[in-house]
């Protein structure tokens, strides 16, 4: 079954991914009005979302920031698919980084990388990252169920060199690079919620208290990673920039869970600041205390 359903969506994600950029966010359009319009897709967990942590604002307020959320949710739906088949010039104009020198500066001094993140504005092309330094870069994500397009997803990545490595292989992969002394940067996004089961730390995000991942920061501390954060931002449809903060270069150096707080709060800044382009689909406060 699982094969069946790669054979009969691929050569769709395929066409569409060969789609001028015009009719590309044509399709999106299109799509916004099937999953927001028609199937209301988590239409109740991103309202839900929006009333916890918005309480002062109004009910049109909350929904002016939910339509905007749908529409840019479709078109980063788009831009991945369009990830089979774009040129990397065209990545390269459309995703940039404001301050590569951060990253330049690591690679000189041959010291690896914890990039942390939330899953806001884009984090679909940071891979293009790799065209601009000699780190190796890895990034850690949760396994597709199904094996074919978890394998075109690894495909896809690797077309720049990056890699994706499972949860479950995180901490086994970057011991093996710092004991093969390999340049890495690896990629954490931190912001979801963990399993309550492994909740070791709790903090206040977006004024709720809930359980937050802490594994960035203890691999940073294990293995010596300078911890460096990036934040995205829409300049316009299909176009972002990055941003490169440095949290710290000795990590351990902070008490636990320092580094981690610190994170969240920039996490936090970039919802305050356009709250349409955080991932609202996703139950981040479904654990918190009541």
């Amino acid at each position: 079954m699982q094969l069946l359903a790669f054979v009969v969506i691929y050569p769709i994600l395929w066409v569409t991914s060969m789609l001028p950029f015009r009719l590309l966010y044509g399709v999106s359009d299109g799509l916004y009005f099937i999953l927001y319009r028609l199937v209301g897709y988590r239409k109740k967990t991103v309202s839900e979302n929006l009333k916890l942590v918005f309480p002062e604002k109004s009910e049109a307020e909350r929904k002016r920031i939910e339509k905007k959320f749908y529409h840019h949710l479709c078109d980063m739906i788009l831009e991945a698919i369009k990830s089979m088949n774009i040129r990397k010039e065209d990545m390269k104009k459309r995703f940039k980084f404001t301050n590569i020198e951060i990253i330049k500066d690591f690679e000189k001094r041959n010291k690896s990388i914890s990039l942390m993140c939330a899953h806001y504005g884009s984090w679909e092309w940071i891979f293009i990252l790799q065209a601009y330094t000699s780190h190796k870069t890895f990034a850690i994500y949760k396994r597709l169920n199904n094996k074919y397009f978890d394998r075109m997803i690894r495909k896809i990545r690797a077309r720049y060199d990056s890699y994706l490595i499972t949860t479950k292989e995180t901490a086994a992969v970057l011991t093996e690079n710092k004991k093969k002394g390999l340049l890495t940067i690896n990629g954490f996004a931190a912001d979801q919620s963990p399993k309550k089961n492994k909740a070791y730390h709790w903090n206040k995000f977006m004024g709720i208290d809930v359980p937050v991942h802490t594994g960035a920061e203890m691999l940073s501390k294990k293995l010596d990673l300078s911890v460096v954060f990036f934040s995205v931002k829409r300049v316009k449809r299909g176009f972002y920039e990055t941003t490169f903060k440095t949290l710290t270069e000795a990590p351990n150096n902070f008490e636990d869970y320092k580094i981690t707080d610190q994170f969240i709060a920039l996490v936090e800044n970039q919802i305050y600041e356009a709250p349409e382009y955080y991932l609202w689909t996703h139950k981040r406060w479904k654990h918190r205390k009541t």
